[in-house]
């Protein structure tokens, strides 16, 4: 299965839910499997913080595990990390990137959340993911 707008409009919606009923102001980001951008919402969220809810999507499509994931494994990469976090034209390491995967377990794209806490950021991409899980 290949993430189509449909797919990620289902995403988005539940990712939205959950922000309204945390009552955050947050951006939410959906990319397909190479990080293209799918669908974006911005949920009265400040203007910054759609880049990071982008870059934290990317981030976890890329490399196929959550974006707070990959900060851990880029902190234990001492000073390989800058070039690490400034490959791709730059990844954001921090929580709120969200895997997402078919029934067969095939990693078909990702969602990004950003405005809140690194928690509730987390909380409001895992909602979405959880959509087609």
């Amino acid at each position: 299965m290949e993430l189509n707008y449909k797919t990620a409009e289902k995403v988005l919606n539940a990712a939205k839910e959950r922000a309204l009923s945390m009552n955050i102001p947050v951006s939410i980001a959906v990319v397909d499997s190479g990080g293209h951008l799918v669908a974006l919402a911005r949920l009265d969220s400040v203007y910054g913080v759609i880049d990071f809810a982008v870059k934290k999507a990317k981030t976890a499509a890329m490399f196929g595990v959550n974006s707070d994931v990959m900060g851990s494994i880029i902190s234990e990469a001492g000073f390989h990390g800058y070039g690490m976090l400034n490959s791709n034209e730059g990844l954001l390491t921090i929580a709120g990137g969200v895997v997402l995967k078919d029934a067969e377990g095939k990693t078909i794209g990702a969602i990004g959340s950003s405005g809140g806490t690194p928690e509730q950021d987390k909380e409001i991409a895992a909602a979405g993911a959880h959509a087609i899980a």
